[in-house]
């Protein structure tokens, strides 16, 4: 909110060059914005009273802006990389999906370990749950076990992320 939008009876001022002007009516800080020739902008709605600076609203708004798009920049966004397994895999398999994973995980990317079910395979999922016990083991030097594994619907799903 900016200049007239301000409807509080009392806000907390803050002056141009960032000193405290007390408390005082939003009539007064708005007379003390235009005798400055700048904007009265209420930068902590939430607070008691609510807190108002006296500054240039266009060049207020471009650091925000610019704030905004650093901290977009240093952001890291973290995929979700999936690999899928079934019951009957041999081991060969599962050491080359090991290591697809652990690239995954080098890259700091988490990996979603599916272990499919078809047909036949659904009554024996709780024996099938060392195939997981065993990819987890495998990795456990670069990964650790953010979820463990869990049965949802034809497939068994465990999430592993990299270690710190």
């Amino acid at each position: 909110m900016i200049n007239e939008q301000i409807r509080d009876r009392e806000v907390r001022l803050i002056g141009e060059h960032g000193e405290q002007l007390g408390i005082m009516s939003a009539k007064d800080a708005m007379k003390l914005a235009r005798e400055a020739e700048l904007d009265l902008v209420k930068v902590a709605p939430a607070a008691k009273p609510p807190v108002c600076k006296i500054i240039d609203y266009g060049k207020y708004r471009y650091e925000m802006a610019r704030k905004e798009k650093e901290a977009k920049k240093k952001q890291k966004t973290i995929e979700v990389k999936e690999v899928r397994l079934s019951p009957n895999i041999d081991v060969n398999d599962l050491n080359t999906k090991v290591a697809s994973a652990r690239k995954f995980l080098s890259k700091g990317n988490k990996v979603k370990v599916t272990l499919r079910f078809r047909g036949r395979e659904m009554a024996h999922m709780q024996s099938s749950k060392h195939i997981l016990d065993d990819f987890a083991k495998e990795l456990e030097d670069v990964a650790v076990i953010d979820k463990a594994p869990k049965v949802e619907g034809r497939s068994m799903t465990m999430f592993l992320t990299e270690k710190r």
